[in-house]
Formats: C-alpha cells, structure tokens, sequence
C-alpha cells in the first residue's frame, strides 16, 4: 500500500475503537467524496469547480443549522445528515472541512508550486485537517498536540508526493518547488526523460532535500504517538513508522520513482510493529540527526 494522507484514515482499524469508527468513516467518506471530485472521471475544470462549491455551500448550509435548504440543495443530502450528527456528537470544529474543500478546489486549477510556502500552505489545508479531525475525535486537541499533528500530517502529504512524482506528472501536476527545481539547474520538462534525470547528480541532491524535509516533519510529530494513549497511540506510531520507511525506500532506489514507485508490503507490515517496541528510541535517535523544520 502508499502513504496517502486519506488512505491512512485508519477506517477499517481494528486498532480504532469500535465508538469512532462510524464517525471515522462518516468523516471519511465526505474526504474521500470531495477529493474524487476534484480529480476522477471525465469532468471539465469548470464542472469539478461548480461541484466542490455546491459541497462548500451545503457545508454552509449545515453549519447554519439550514435543512431545509440542505435537503433541497445538497449533491448528497444523507451523507451531510451523517455528517452534521458526528459533529454535534463529538463537538468537531467546522473549519477542517472547509479547508479541505478548499484544498480540493486548488487541486482542478492549480498544478504547479512556486515554492515550499506555497506548497506547505496547501499541505496545512489538504492533510492537516484529517490529523486534527482525529485529535477533536479522540479528545486530544490541545494546541501542542495540533502542532504535532500537523508536523506528521503535512509530512505524510510529502511523502505520497514524493514517491508519486511520475504519476502526478502523467496526471500534468508538478509538486516539487519550482524554485527547489531551479536551484538544482532542473526544469518541469525534465520529468520527461527519467532514466537521464534520475541519474543526474541535480536530482540526486534535490530529492535528498526533499525526503529529509519530509522525514524532519514526521520526526518533529513523532512524539505524538507517545502521548496519546492505548491503541490509539500505537495506530499512529505505526503511520509515521510507515511514512518513514516510505522514505526509507525512496533513499534505497536513489529516488529512481518512475521505474520502482516505494511502497508498504507484507514484509514491511511484519517489520512495523516490530520497530513500534522501540518507537520511543527509534525517533530519539533519527530526531539529533533531522534537519531543522522548514519556517
């Protein structure tokens, strides 16, 4: 399996207690809708825009305690009613899935990032949301566990970028900075010829950049997954585990991502759990030797 900032909802868990887990799907499901929206199926920009704002607006509409509007307007009525009793039930804060549909929107226009602000920016909106959603779920969310949260959030966002560089160029989207790109001497129209680029000194360097960014964000996080109790507690040291052996893999194949895509096997989920005895170690000893977070 990837790393992927929704596939990493822990869903199916039995790792998830049996309470959430509606609420976790329900959750889910509006993510997963939204996101599909902006990127499936034969749809033009102009309709995939037209349909995340008819979400926004039903987002409103719900917020506003509106149902008659709600039910009248809304693409998906039963699933905003799912949504709108997982709110009141766990006192969730509206803001995260306004974000998300904001991220989602960007996703149809915008394709490429001109540097790490801009594309951190889009992490805070696209995957931090999911992480804080979790948190108010588990109600652990102090401001020092949403910073956190963030930190192994936007890491993971990273990482599925990184280790899906050729597919989201097919898909004509560009992830890596420009700047990055530039400062190594590289262009967009380099992807074009991979078996050159990866080869290259400039790439070599660039994605060592890249992939220690992102492995210093989930380090930085990695103290999360030992403050929040139980099994929840081991749920998250098992994704941030699984981040940092993504990376771990795109280091091993010298970041050679169009011919290999590094992904999660059987092996690696007989070697998670195994490193999750030693977590607390594992992260004391990689954290000395991370780079400082990007500002």
């Amino acid at each position: 399996m990837s790393v992927d900032h929704y596939e990493n909802f822990p869903v199916a868990s039995f790792l998830l207690p049996a309470r959430l887990r509606p609420a976790v799907q329900v959750i889910y499901r509006f993510a997963r809708t939204a996101d599909d929206i902006a990127d499936e199926g034969e749809a033009t920009a102009a309709e995939r825009r037209a349909a995340l704002q008819a979400w926004q607006s039903s987002l409103k509409a719900l917020e506003a305690g509106d149902l008659k509007r709600l039910k009248h307007d809304s693409p998906d009525p039963e699933l905003f009613m799912q949504l709108k009793h997982v709110v009141e039930a766990h006192a969730l804060p509206w803001q995260p899935f306004y974000d998300l549909l904001s991220a989602f929107e960007q996703d149809v226009t915008v394709h490429r990032y001109a540097d790490d602000t801009e594309l951190l920016d889009y992490c805070r909106r696209s995957a931090n949301p999911v992480g804080a959603l979790m948190l108010h779920l588990y109600e652990a969310a102090t401001p020092e566990n949403l910073a956190l949260s963030d930190a192994i959030c936007t890491g993971l966002q990273l990482v599925n970028f990184w280790q899906d560089v050729a597919i989201d160029w097919h898909k004509g989207r560009v992830y890596l900075p420009q700047q990055a790109l530039n400062m190594h001497g590289l262009v967009n129209d380099d992807l074009n010829s991979p078996n050159q680029l990866v080869r290259s000194a400039a790439w070599q360097t660039l994605m060592r950049q890249q992939v220690a960014q992102a492995r210093g964000l989930l380090l930085h996080g990695a103290p999360l997954a030992c403050i929040l109790p139980g099994r929840i507690g081991l749920e998250l040291r098992l994704v941030v585990l699984g981040g940092l052996r993504i990376l771990e893999k795109l280091d091993a194949v010298d970041y050679d991502v169009f011919t290999q895509r590094p992904t999660l096997n059987k092996t690696d989920w007989i070697l998670l759990p195994a490193r999750s005895l030693a977590y607390a170690r594992t992260v004391r000893t990689l954290r000395a030797d991370a780079p400082p977070l990007p500002r």
